[in-house]
């Protein structure tokens, strides 16, 4: 068997997920089960002078009718601390689809005809939906007990650049705006609570398990031991499946009332304005630069919508836009700043790259804005700033952040071995000299991201217990094994990852090696899945485990075979002394044996069963180039994608088809940014994508077909040098698409277009620019 790193092996998740046999949240039935509606406020802002539950409280079938009033005790979802969010509105609605009330009864249906007999009476605050509308002079605060709308404001840079950009040849000032989006995954909320008398066993749609025990037993005043927390399968979360939300609290607390399992399944219009929304940042951005498109310094003030309730997840989001504000290009000085700002709207939390999206389409915006201001070509001025491959590890301004090693010119030139640049710029002037025929535009992205969260100093600004992940390797007497891991996996393939790391280690069948993960009673302490983690964090931690049990396997095995264990070698899970043919033993007999204490070598415990952690050192820094080729309908400005190159560079890549699916779904989602969705409301805080009709998630026909393409630069960060991938097509994606659409309409003066990139947007710019 040769070596299972790099193997393209079929994911071991996908039969049962695919045949319908996934066991999700909603799959889960226990006996008795009640189910909990919530009712959810219609207005943006307004104080709650009455509410009735005299015809809920008598409907068929309900077990009990409570508001804010009536749980007394309950404690805040997890916020930050000063603006803690109550799980149902204390007196005063923030954001339409805040709950106000909820319902428990025997039926799914029967709770929700009975919500909406709760009648509510409000009085109208003013509404403030918007950051300009939150930020105004005569702007009220919109959270108790606080002095403005501006709930966060720092300063992380020692300089202001004004003196480098006041030098500078050349000066630019640039406003970009990152819209709010939903992170639409295929299973929305959901919740199953079970309050017995040893404790409380939650089942929940999360992506940090662990954490959320921790938290859980902390508001309930219990011991770590007696709550149990399991995430199943999970369908999709993308960051805001890391968020806590009020029902997990609420059905928790009335199962202990009500003596009975409570269930919670959220609807997809509550989900578009319960869950957490993202991005929804403004950049102002000054730039200098010389003639020949050198970065001589930047200047970024970033403004993030919070939301109604600052999420623990969301309003440090800027934080991590400032440390990557350089993307990966060498600028002498960067001065970045930040405010959070809350608004009557639903709260903004993590999103597929949470806050590295965003600065790489800022900086990637500027680079082209820079190429068109010189008459250069966006190619050039790239390669004139790309940070070397001999520079790495390259330390930024910014304190901690050091990007690992890569070979960023390396990944364009790969990038451009693929595209014939020279003749689609042929094509893009042959078009537009034909009206008839459909204008072309040339997209680039060159971008650097942050994966493999931690180290553990960082990940605590977060609220998170460390930084690290765990693992253990269970050795079977048959010799298969089973791996218990820390993280959490919604869609990444852990099952098969992480078997690929271990049968590369032991030598073990693919198909003899299980996981177990998502349960915090059968696994030891973890952190979870977010931020690119997987594989160089939770596959590290694998691999150390793995790596304990191989050693002392062969310490069994060299006592068994009566040699020294510098002389034994493991090949395809049999032991024998390296260079003979004489005896051997296989992994399975090791196994055995390893149970058996009186034929053991002096100082060797029983069985052959380790754990380890990773803490990272560091970060990693996945990165690539990509180009995008889009051509635009002049009558009715509709975008449509010719061609999308992806060359990645995610260091050692364990299983290319797991590596090109994640490739592919960031790819999406970017693209969707791009052209698509935009969460969006009215002036009354009123949602106008309240529903998949009004927001606009692509289909499969929306989206081209991709070519992608690997650049391999391990990271000396961890023992797999891998870096994540996770999120790095959502994080080149945005950027590569709006340069494509601007660089299509630049013969007509147009200089940025804002996403989404909609026919409409586009085609009122081709009639403006064509002086209709």
């Amino acid at each position: 068997m040769g070596s299972m790193i790099g193997a393209a092996v079929v994911r071991k998740e996908d039969p049962a997920l695919l045949t319908g046999r996934g066991t999700f949240v909603e799959d889960i039935r226990l006996p008795g089960t009640a189910y909990l509606a919530t009712v959810r406020s219609p207005v943006a802002h307004a104080r709650i002078t009455s509410i009735d539950t005299g015809a809920a409280a008598v409907a068929p079938g309900v077990l009990g009718v409570w508001t804010h009033d009536d749980l007394p005790g309950l404690p805040p979802t997890r916020s930050v601390p000063g603006m803690e969010r109550p799980c149902l509105a204390d007196g005063t609605v923030r954001f339409v689809g805040e709950g106000v009330a909820v319902v428990v009864a025997t039926d799914r249906y029967l709770a929700a005809d009975a919500a909406e007999l709760v009648e509510v009476e409000y009085e109208d605050l003013p509404v403030l939906a918007s950051v300009a509308a939150a930020t105004a002079a005569d702007a009220v605060p919109i959270l108790p007990g606080l002095d403005s709308n501006v709930v966060l404001e720092q300063v992380l840079s020692a300089t202001d650049a004004e003196e480098e950009l006041a030098a500078a040849p050349h000066r630019l000032a640039i406003r970009l705006r990152n819209q709010r989006c939903a992170a639409v995954p295929m299973e929305p909320t959901v919740c199953l609570a079970d309050w017995q008398h040893s404790g409380l066993t939650l089942y929940a749609t999360t992506q940090t398990p662990h954490h959320m025990r921790n938290e859980i037993a902390q508001w309930f005043g219990l011991s770590q031991e007696q709550v149990r927390v399991i995430a199943p399968d999970v369908g999709g979360g993308f960051g805001a499946k890391a968020s806590c939300y009020p029902e997990f609290l609420l059905t928790a607390e009335l199962s202990r009332r009500l003596h009975r399992p409570v269930r919670f399944v959220e609807t997809r219009s509550e989900n578009m304005t319960s869950m957490v929304h993202g991005r929804a940042q403004s950049h102002e951005v000054e730039v200098g630069f010389d003639d020949d498109g050198r970065l001589l310094a930047l200047r970024v003030r970033i403004t993030q919508d919070c939301g109604a309730w600052p999420d623990a997840t969301g309003i440090g989001l800027p934080t991590l836009t400032s440390f990557m504000s350089g993307g990966c290009y060498r600028i002498p000085v960067i001065a970045a700043s930040f405010r959070s700002v809350v608004t009557n709207t639903t709260p903004v939390g993590s999103y597929r790259g949470a806050g590295r999206p965003e600065a790489s389409f800022m900086i990637e915006r500027v680079v082209d804005q820079i190429a068109a201001e010189l008459g250069r070509d966006p190619v050039d001025v790239r390669r004139v700033n790309l940070i070397r491959a001999d520079e790495m590890p390259y330390a930024t301004q910014f304190e901690g952040i050091v990007y690992d090693e890569a070979n960023y010119p390396g990944c364009l030139d790969l990038l451009l071995s693929h595209v014939d640049y020279p003749a689609l710029r042929t094509r893009q002037a042959e078009r537009r000299a034909d009206p008839a025929a459909p204008l072309v535009g040339i997209g680039f992205s060159t971008f650097v991201e942050m994966g493999g969260f931690g180290p553990t100093p960082l990940f605590e600004q977060f609220g998170y217990v460390g930084g690290w992940e765990s693992a253990n390797v269970r050795l079977t007497t048959d010799g298969s094994a089973v791996i218990k891991v820390g993280t959490s996996p919604h869609g990444q393939g852990h099952q098969t990852t992480f078997a690929q790391i271990v049968a590369d280690q032991l030598g073990i069948d693919i198909d003899r090696i299980s996981l177990l993960h998502g349960d915090t009673a059968t696994v030891q302490e973890g952190i979870g899945t977010m931020g690119s983690r997987g594989a160089p964090v939770g596959g590290s931690a694998v691999f150390k485990a793995a790596g304990k049990v191989r050693a002392k396997a062969l310490r069994i095995a060299a006592h068994m075979l009566e040699a020294d264990e510098s002389d034994v070698e493991l090949t395809d899970g049999v032991f024998r002394v390296a260079g003979t043919t004489g005896p051997t033993v296989t992994i399975a007999e090791v196994a055995l044996r390893s149970l058996k204490p009186h034929l053991l070598p002096d100082g060797v415990d029983p069985g052959l069963e380790e754990t380890a952690h990773h803490e990272p050192s560091n970060l990693s820094y996945p990165s690539g180039a990509h180009c995008c080729v889009v051509e635009i309908d002049r009558e009715t400005g509709r975008v449509e994608i010719a061609r999308y190159v992806a060359v990645d560079d995610c260091g050692t890549v364990i299983n290319p088809l797991l590596a090109t699916g994640q490739i592919h779904g960031g790819l999406a989602q970017g693209i969707a940014q791009a052209l698509y969705e935009e969460v969006s409301y009215d002036v009354d805080g009123q949602p106008r994508t309240g529903n998949l009709v009004t927001y606009t998630v692509p289909a499969a026909e929306d989206l081209p077909p991709y070519e992608t393409h690997h650049l391999v630069t391990p990271t000396s960060f961890n023992p797999l040098g891998a870096k994540g991938l996770g999120e790095s097509g959502a994080t080149a994606a945005p950027q590569a698409v709006v340069n494509a659409v601007v660089d299509a309409l630049s013969h007509l003066g147009v200089r940025d277009v804002e996403m989404p990139c909609t026919p409409a947007k586009v085609w009122a710019l081709l009639n403006t620019a064509n002086g209709s």
